[in-house]
C-alpha cells in the first residue's frame, strides 16, 4: 500500500455528470413532468413504432427504461410514460452555461458530451470535495440542475465516482481507499465492460474487481486482447491519461477598414453582415457560441469607440440577426451624420458549443 500511495501524483480530477440531463431540463421547464415517468424521445404511437430513447427520468428508469432503448420497448415497460421530443438546441444552450461555470474553476476542461466533462483542478489549493461542492452549487445557481461528481487522482476513478452516488451525489476516491473501492466494484461497472465481456467474465468466475486483480496481464490479454491491458490497470486503480483540455479563445472577431469613409447606414449594415458572416463561419468551425456581442467603430477623426451587449443565453449564429444587432448598437452611437473608417464585430464570453448530440446515447 505504501508503494502505491507514493506512486500516486498530486492530481485532482473531477468528473461532472448532469443527472438525466435532457429529462432534467424538461422537468425544470415544465414542473408537471417531475411527477410522471418521462422519456426523452419520439412517442412510438405517433411514429409507427420508431424511435430511440435519448434519456429518461429516474421514475421511468425504475421501470427498466434506459438510454438507447427502442421507444416501443420503453413504452411496453412503462405504458404510462410521457414522451417528449428532444430539443437539442435548448440542451446545447444549457450545456454552454454549464461550461462557463467549469471555466470559473479551471481552464483544463475535457468535454465528453453535452452533460459530462472532466476537470483538472490540480492547481487549486482547495480540497477536491470542497471544489465539487462549490461546483455543484454554482451549476445549481446558474441552471437549477443537479449533477453528480466524482473526485480522484485519475480520470477512470473520477468517472467511477460520479456513477457511484447518482443522482445528485459526490464520491471522493483518494489514494488511501482506491484499491479497496476497485476491489469491491462489480465487474459490470468497470469502464468498457459490456454484455459480451460480462458473459466471458461469468464463464471465468470473475464477479468483482478483486477477482479481476487476481488475473495476470497476460491472462487478460489472452481473453480480452488489448482491452485486457485496460482491465489490468483499472483493477489496480491506475490510469495514465491526462485531461485533454480544449482551451477556448477569449474572443472571435473580424474588422474591416475603408479607404473612403462610410456615410450611409445601408453600407454600414452591409459591412456588419459581411463581418458577421465571417465570424459565424469561424465560430461554427470551432464549435463555439458567445454571450457578448461587441462592435468597434473608428471615425474619420480616428476616434475609436467600442460597445457591447451581453445576454444570459448565447446569441444565435445567424449573420442577418447579428448584423441587425450590431446596427442597432451603431445607431445608438451615431444617431446623426457620421464618417466611418473602421468597423469591427467580435464575440466574447465564448464557450464550447459542446457536441452535436444526435450521436450521443450513453448520456447518463
Amino acid at each position: 500500500m505504501a508503494e502505491f500511495l507514493q506512486a500516486v501524483d498530486d492530481r485532482k480530477i473531477l468528473h461532472v455528470d448532469l443527472d438525466a440531463f435532457y429529462a432534467q431540463v424538461e422537468m425544470r421547464d415544465n414542473p408537471a413532468l417531475k411527477k410522471v415517468p418521462l422519456i426523452i424521445g419520439r412517442d412510438p404511437d405517433l411514429h409507427h413504432g420508431h424511435g430511440v430513447v435519448a434519456t429518461a427520468n429516474y421514475i421511468a428508469r425504475k421501470a427498466g427504461v434506459h438510454s438507447a432503448m427502442g421507444s416501443s420497448e420503453a413504452k411496453r415497460l412503462c405504458p404510462n410514460a410521457v414522451f417528449v421530443a428532444p430539443d437539442f438546441d435548448k440542451y446545447r444552450s444549457v450545456s454552454a452555461q454549464i461550461h462557463e461555470v467549469f471555466a470559473e474553476f479551471t481552464d483544463k476542461v475535457e468535454p465528453v458530451a453535452l452533460d459530462e466533462a472532466y476537470l483538472d483542478v490540480s492547481q487549486s489549493p482547495m480540497a477536491g470535495a470542497t471544489l465539487a461542492a462549490e461546483l455543484r452549487h454554482r451549476i445549481w445557481q446558474e441552471t437549477k440542475l443537479t449533477c453528480s461528481v466524482g473526485v480522484s487522482y485519475n480520470k477512470v476513478l473520477a468517472k467511477l465516482g460520479s456513477e457511484h452516488h447518482k443522482p445528485n451525489g459526490v464520491t471522493v476516491i483518494g489514494a488511501d481507499v482506491a484499491l479497496d473501492f476497485v476491489a469491491a466494484l462489480p465487474i459490470k461497472d468497470f469502464r468498457g465492460v459490456g454484455k459480451k465481456s460480462q458473459e466471458k467474465f461469468e464463464k471465468l468466475g470473475i464477479k468483482t474487481g478483486a477477482d479481476l486483480r487476481a488475473l495476470s496481464q497476460d491472462e487478460l490479454r489472452v481473453h480480452f486482447g488489448s482491452f485486457g491491458d485496460q482491465l489490468y490497470w483499472q483493477a489496480r486503480a491506475t490510469h495514465f491519461g491526462q485531461v485533454k483540455d480544449h482551451r477556448i479563445r477569449q474572443s472571435v472577431g473580424k474588422e474591416g477598414t475603408f479607404e473612403f469613409p462610410l456615410h450611409d447606414r445601408s453600407a454600414v449594415l452591409a459591412t456588419f453582415k459581411d463581418l458577421a458572416t465571417k465570424v459565424v463561419t469561424n465560430m461554427e468551425a470551432k464549435h463555439l457560441v458567445g454571450r457578448t456581442l461587441n462592435i468597434k467603430v473608428r471615425d474619420d477623426d480616428f476616434n475609436t469607440l467600442t460597445r457591447s451587449i451581453t445576454q444570459a443565453n448565447p446569441f444565435q449564429l445567424d449573420p442577418d440577426f447579428l448584423a441587425r444587432k450590431a446596427q442597432s448598437i451603431f445607431d445608438d452611437l451615431y444617431p446623426d451624420d457620421f464618417a466611418i473608417r473602421l468597423l469591427g464585430l467580435t464575440f466574447s464570453n465564448v464557450s464550447p458549443q459542446a457536441f452535436q448530440a444526435l450521436s450521443l446515447f450513453d448520456y447518463d
